[in-house]
């Protein structure tokens, strides 16, 4: 099974999440950078961080070597919602699904199919709410129609995308990173609400470090906007 992919665009992705009953007070904004007053005029609270980077063969490695050291159920809070990727091309969407399902506390979703889905899916296991997802009509058509709403044409479905979204978030003092393709979120030390976006953005230069000649990485931010 595979989706058109969603485009790494701020304004496409913030329609997204409010046609998911996401409230309107909440967006995804570009990070410019990852300097620190650069990072300081990005409007808080700050609820998660994306990052979209290139596959390669370089990331990957350091990926896999992060996993086999950290990737082990118990380094996990049981709080922490995460959803297995068994769709190609949905990462986009799996990135903000995790965004928004490990803030609840303080998004206050409006009442809909995705207010419902993550109800439903809330004592599964990370296979089973991906392979919820794959039956999940609303949320499906609502991303294929966010899909096409991009600066670039969307490809088709059957092409291979060479970008991967991974979600940071903030849950019980510890930065998880969130990656629908790994069997469990990976502890990247303790954050607080407040710095999330500081120790996130020192994990997404760890990422570009890895292969410093490559450019296309993207960072965006789930952010309030007023």
């Amino acid at each position: 099974m595979a989706w058109v992919p969603l485009e790494s665009n701020p304004e496409v992705m913030t329609k997204f999440l409010h046609k998911l009953g996401v409230p309107k007070k909440w967006s995804i904004l570009d990070v410019y950078g990852l300097e620190s007053e650069l990072l300081a005029i990005i409007p808080r609270p700050i609820l998660a961080v994306i990052l979209l980077y290139p596959i390669s063969s370089k990331i990957e490695k350091t990926k896999e070597e992060q996993a086999e050291a950290k990737d082990n159920k118990s380094d996990a809070a049981e709080s922490v919602y995460h959803i297995k990727q068994s769709i190609s091309n949905a990462c986009g969407t799996i990135a903000l699904l995790h965004s928004v399902a490990n803030n609840l506390d303080v998004i206050q979703l409006e009442d809909g199919f995705f207010k419902k889905f993550l109800e439903e899916t809330k004592g599964l296991s990370y296979i089973e709410r991906g392979e919820r997802l794959e039956k999940a009509q609303d949320i499906i058509d609502t991303h294929m129609e966010s899909a096409q709403e991009g600066q670039t044409e969307a490809p088709a479905e059957d092409v291979e995308v060479y970008h991967h979204f991974v979600a940071f978030v903030h849950k019980d003092g510890s930065l998880y990173e969130l990656d629908g393709r790994k069997s469990a979120p990976i502890n990247h030390g303790s954050t607080t609400p407040e710095t999330l976006l500081d120790d996130a953005a020192r994990v997404c230069k760890e990422y570009m470090e890895h292969d410093p000649n490559e450019v296309r990485f993207t960072v965006v931010a789930l952010a309030a906007n007023e």
